[in-house]
């Protein structure tokens, strides 16, 4: 069996939004969570996590990855996500991915999946939050042009491994995702999510990343989030 699709979204509430009345917001609200969380139960929504950036990119606010077990899934998502009148007052630009683990980061952590709360009634939405617990590396790349010709060891593929462990384990990393783009991004073919109980973690991954010889063979965009209302999200999976 193949590993689930996974949908990365990148998103966030156009300006546009806030120019609407408080209850024209709740209705719509209200309608856009009724319908995704009818997609989430007739396609088997797997998992949703978010995460919001520390310093949004003009109208993309925040990241999300959303598995399902097929494309059927993913494409009935994204299509309903867009969906009027909700989807008026939203930046979407979503890339479709598969986790990918090789035997080389067998080491990154995995945090233990929530266990989902069947007495609470997901169409009531709280008061969302960001978790103020961890900082989240979120980072798109690939290798550079070419790079696949240089043998391992010059391009440095050990050390950097060795390098990458060795912070994980001195900060404490709490959980470590690679995603493989099917086919590539503007950022790259690859998207890295990394979590730490602190920003001195965060900052000596991305410090670590950039180190010779491994970083001049490959390209990384950074970004800072910190997740986004886990508690309230898990109750969302099927």
């Amino acid at each position: 069996m193949s590993e689930p699709i996974v949908i990365l979204y990148r998103g966030g509430r156009l300006p546009s939004w806030s120019q609407l009345s408080s209850a024209e917001r709740t209705v719509f609200q209200n309608k856009h969570v009724d319908l995704m969380l009818s997609v989430a139960a007739r396609h088997g929504l797997l998992s949703i996590e978010g995460y919001r950036l520390l310093t949004p990119m003009g109208d993309w606010q925040r990241w999300w990855t959303m598995r399902f077990l097929d494309l059927a899934g993913a494409e009935a998502w994204m299509q309903a996500e867009v969906a009027p009148p909700y989807g008026r007052y939203g930046y979407y630009e979503y890339e479709l991915a598969r986790r990918c683990m090789p035997a080389a980061l067998d080491w990154l952590p995995q945090r233990a999946a929530p266990a989902r709360a069947t007495d609470v009634d997901p169409r009531v939405v709280p008061t969302l939050a960001v978790d103020m617990g961890s900082i989240v590396v979120i980072a798109f790349g690939g290798w550079t042009r070419g790079s696949d010709q240089v043998p391992a060891g010059t391009r440095g593929d050990g050390q950097r491994r060795q390098l990458l462990q060795a912070v994980a384990e001195e900060h404490g990393l709490l959980h470590g995702e690679l995603f493989q783009l099917l086919g590539a991004g503007g950022d790259g073919d690859l998207a890295w999510l990394l979590e730490f109980p602190t920003l001195a973690g965060a900052e000596a991954w991305i410090e670590a990343e950039g180190m010779p010889a491994a970083g001049a063979y490959q390209h990384r965009t950074f970004h800072l989030a910190r997740r986004w209302a886990p508690d309230y999200f898990a109750t969302w999976s099927v």
